[in-house]
């Protein structure tokens, strides 16, 4: 049957084509989940997210004044120590003393603070050859930073971070410190 027209031939063809597997335009030529890793890493600018016990966390660095409000402020992902961003978050700032922890104890950021002409009162770690005396009183002015840490936290934005990119959360950190300030002069009662 259809001999003479060549029927045959376009039949077979037709049925080994048919057992070809079919590309789709939705199906990728790799194969694998998207998160398999096959294609380049999204690159772009520093996230500021890093790892530590409690899993992707954030640091920022903060320098406050004698009332406690912010002046000053660095972001960093978590796995950062404090005392890298000391000498360059004083660098442009006047003081008469300079309160922190015992994390701040670095012979470079006293060095520093001595240069600006100011006190250190970092109380000396335990491990520290040579013991610095500091002054206790006035230490105890340092909760101001804990508290002005505690105001920033009412802002839940700023206490769970649900910005990505480190640029967004600089900004609302910068906000939610500039709305500390403007406290002082707004009557919102």
């Amino acid at each position: 049957m259809g001999g003479e027209r060549g029927l045959g031939e376009d039949l077979s063809r037709a049925v080994a084509r048919s057992q070809e597997p079919v590309p789709h335009d939705r199906f990728d030529h790799r194969t694998g989940s998207p998160a398999s890793g096959h294609g380049p890493q999204k690159g772009g600018e520093d996230k500021a997210l890093g790892r530590s016990r409690g899993g992707l966390t954030t640091k920022i660095h903060l320098l406050a004044d004698e009332l406690g409000l912010p002046v000053d402020f660095a972001v960093t992902a978590g796995q950062v120590h404090d005392c890298t961003q000391a000498i360059g978050l004083l660098a442009q700032h006047k003081a008469e003393a300079v309160l922190a922890d015992k994390g701040y104890d670095i012979n470079a950021i006293v060095q520093h603070i001595v240069g600006m002409g100011a006190t250190a009162v970092i109380p000396p770690k335990r491990n520290r050859k040579q013991q610095r005396e500091y002054d206790k009183i006035l230490y105890k002015q340092r909760n101001r930073i804990e508290r002005c840490f505690s105001r920033l936290k009412h802002f839940r934005r700023f206490a769970t971070r649900y910005e990505k990119l480190k640029t967004n959360f600089k900004a609302l950190v910068a906000l939610a410190c500039s709305w500390l300030h403007l406290q002082l002069y707004v009557d919102t009662a």
